[in-house]
């Protein structure tokens, strides 16, 4: 169902880290809504010192500027929807709680990219129970890979380990069913309405994303595996995500609306540094809109 543009684009808070590459982070943000005819409203909640190739640093946004930041603009703008990654601390996830608490009515798509808390040491530990306390209630769409939502679950200790298998497959297979056993019972029951768990980190020629909800699978959607790695896969599907919800679609299909215009971008990925290559969030523009997902 394509997306019909107003006149005067739905606005899209974006709280994430910044990152220079452009591939992940605020950028992917920003270029993923303003793609989809969005207008992104961007806050940063730290700084990653990186390139393509990973993070060497994180350094996160002092709570007061986020918080100023992100009430001054909301002051002035009305927001159709929220979109929230790396949140740099637990101070600021408990200010961005207090924040998106006083806008119920707005969607809010979470893609928590956990990665980068593990270069803030101990501090970084309370970053996904904090998220899990605070911002999974408040939380309409989570996005992640398995190992993210068994850390969000508090069930880190009992991941599968791929060593633990002899076969792709087995693994695969008992990552699918831990994750729906008991790991999804855990984050919709904290209050998140809706999960997309999606299978990058999995095997196989495909990649399968589900959609989970309170009543079960809500859908399923299978794309070709793509050659990778990429940066900014996710946080590009759940800014997707964002702005189809912002343009009023109904979750299921700005889930699937999300997924499309990833592929794509996926697809025509390029490389700008020596390390993994950047989702193209305006292949439309670059004359491949007709290609086929």
């Amino acid at each position: 169902m394509p997306i019909a543009i107003p006149d005067n684009p739905p606005c899209v808070l974006c709280l994430s880290a910044a990152d220079a590459t452009g591939g992940g982070g605020l950028a992917a943000d920003m270029l993923t809504l303003a793609s989809m005819g969005c207008h992104p409203l961007p806050v940063q909640t730290a700084a990653l010192v990186r390139d393509t190739r990973g993070i060497d640093e994180v350094w996160p946004t002092e709570p007061e500027l986020l918080v100023t930041q992100a009430r001054a603009i909301l002051e002035d703008v009305p927001v159709a929807a929220f979109k929230l990654g790396f949140c740099g601390s637990v101070e600021n996830i408990a200010l961005i709680a207090e924040i998106l608490s006083d806008y119920p009515d707005a969607p809010l798509v979470v893609e928590p990219a956990l990665h980068a808390a593990v270069l803030l040491g101990d501090a970084g530990e309370e970053i996904a129970p904090a998220l899990a306390d605070l911002i999974l209630p408040q939380t309409t769409l989570l996005v992640g890979g398995y190992h993210d939502l068994w850390v969000l679950a508090g069930m880190a200790d009992e991941e599968p380990r791929a060593e633990q298998y002899d076969e792709e497959a087995a693994f695969d297979e008992a990552v699918a069913e831990l994750v729906g056993d008991e790991v999804l019972a855990r984050l919709l029951g904290s209050g998140t309405e809706f999960v997309l768990l999606t299978g990058s980190a999995a095997h196989g020629p495909q990649v399968v994303n589900t959609l989970f909800g309170h009543e079960g699978v809500v859908r399923t959607d299978a794309w070709p595996r793509l050659p990778g790695p990429f940066l900014g896969a996710g946080a590009t599907l759940a800014a997707a995500a964002a702005a189809a919800l912002a343009h009023g679609m109904e979750l299921p299909e700005a889930v699937r609306e999300a997924q499309e215009f990833t592929q794509q971008s996926l697809r025509h990925a390029y490389r700008v540094g020596m390390g993994r290559a950047l989702p193209d969030r305006f292949f439309w523009a670059r004359g491949r809109a007709g290609d086929d997902v």
